[in-house]
């Protein structure tokens, strides 16, 4: 398990004139075993505060200590700690997958990353990993465009556990997908991370959908938090007008959705 803290963090982007506040001082905390749900529409700087936390986009102020350290990623050393720590599933798995390789090939290479594993070891920890994220093992030796969009996006997810990382951020994994495939995945979270015990940080634009996975929600606008509570406090009491606008926005997942194994 792993524990992030984020202070102050601020990320600005080059603008034409001005310079930017993509992410303006945001402060949030995720203890160890718990899931932080970050609901905002399209700019409102989830993805840039995502970036500056894992060290893909560079903060122009503020801290983020993972267990107590700080997550700098000056040397190889650095990142390649980080990377055990740390594991990010993006939004779009046609791109984050390779399209020549199988779903095989893509979760041994990252669970050889950190180990060596022989070849036995290998084809259980592949079995282990798709298991994990709810697909047949069958379907090990398929190349991504043999696949559905909720079965990449669950491969996505198995090669991110491959490194046993205490923290997952999930960036708006579910946005791409069906409803029905969103809801199943949703769910693949959920129990993930009490099967785990993992850290998430879930990144999304449905606060239903991010109520679903979080025990805390954070509400970002214009690069700031503008509420945080915990989720029954976000559901029932919403205290800023932009989150009751949210909660009226989108209809509600339900609670105990089904999707096929194999979807």
């Amino acid at each position: 398990m792993t524990h992030l803290q984020v202070t102050g963090l601020t990320v600005r982007h080059p603008g034409s004139r001005v310079s930017l506040a993509a992410v303006d001082g945001v402060s949030l905390e995720i203890p160890s075993g718990t899931t932080l749900g970050l609901v905002g529409e399209s700019g409102s700087g989830k993805s840039s505060l995502a970036g500056a936390i894992v060290g893909l986009v560079p903060a122009q102020g503020g801290r983020v200590l993972i267990d107590g350290r700080e997550a700098r990623t000056r040397t190889v050393r650095d990142r390649r700690r980080l990377g055990r720590l740390v594991q990010v599933v993006l939004q779009d798995p046609d791109t984050a997958l390779d399209p020549r390789m199988t779903a095989r090939q893509t979760l041994v290479e990252a669970a050889t990353v950190f180990r060596r594993l022989d070849r036995a070891a290998r084809a259980a920890r592949v079995t282990e990993l798709l298991g994990l994220v709810g697909l047949d093992p069958r379907l090990a030796d398929r190349l991504p465009r043999q696949l559905s969009g909720g079965q990449r996006q669950r491969v996505s997810l198995a090669r991110a556990l491959a490194v046993d990382p205490g923290l997952l951020i999930a960036d708006e994994i579910t946005s791409a997908l069906d409803v029905s495939v969103q809801a199943s995945v949703l769910n693949t979270i959920r129990e993930l991370q009490r099967r785990l015990g993992l850290s998430v940080l879930f990144i999304g634009h449905n606060l239903p959908a991010v109520c679903h996975v979080s025990d805390t929600v954070a509400v970002m606008r214009h690069g700031r938090i503008v509420e945080s509570a915990p989720t029954e406090t976000i559901l029932r009491t919403p205290q800023h007008p932009y989150t009751r606008a949210l909660l009226a926005s989108v209809p509600s997942l339900g609670t105990s959705p089904s999707e096929e194994r194999t979807s």
